[in-house]
């Protein structure tokens, strides 16, 4: 029963440790955003908001409330929260676009990385360039940590 106690605790310990760990080497692989970081305010600044230097549009370019490119999807600073996180896609039944605490089942995910199953194309739609692997792994950490409006 012991050995079970320390394996259990070292387990957490490993874990926990291993979490932390992870916020600190986000910044070092986001590539064309160096400032990002995993909240929602750094993700709506430096990505959807923004363009990068890899040539990367801002999804806001396309994600708006106005003109022929709206989409379903507006992700205007005001409002791009509250048609993120809990929402369910207008492109795939049964799809929610953010769901805290589990970006393997986020569809905003799926579209980002291009996964099988996605409706329409990768986003985004004009890309490449697309997100690197570390601006969605940060994306994917946000998640993962509850999809705070922080």
């Amino acid at each position: 029963m012991h050995l079970y106690r320390y394996l259990v605790g070292a387990a957490l310990l490993a874990l926990s440790v291993g979490s932390a760990a992870c916020d600190e080497s986000l910044t070092d692989i986001t590539g064309p955003t160096p400032n990002l970081v995993p909240t929602f305010s750094s993700i709506q600044t430096e990505i959807f908001s923004n363009s990068d230097s890899s040539g990367r549009a801002a999804c806001t370019q396309c994600h708006n409330a106005i003109g022929r490119l709206f989409n379903g999807l507006d992700l205007s600073p005001a409002v791009s929260y509250a048609n993120l996180v809990g929402v369910a896609s207008r492109g795939k039944v049964g799809a929610v676009r953010v769901i805290p605490g589990d970006p393997e089942n986020s569809y905003l995910i799926h579209k980002l990385e291009g996964r099988p199953g996605i409706v329409g194309v990768r986003m985004p739609q004009i890309g490449p360039p697309y997100l690197t692997d570390g601006q969605i792994l940060v994306i994917k950490r946000w998640i993962e940590l509850g999809a705070r409006n922080d």
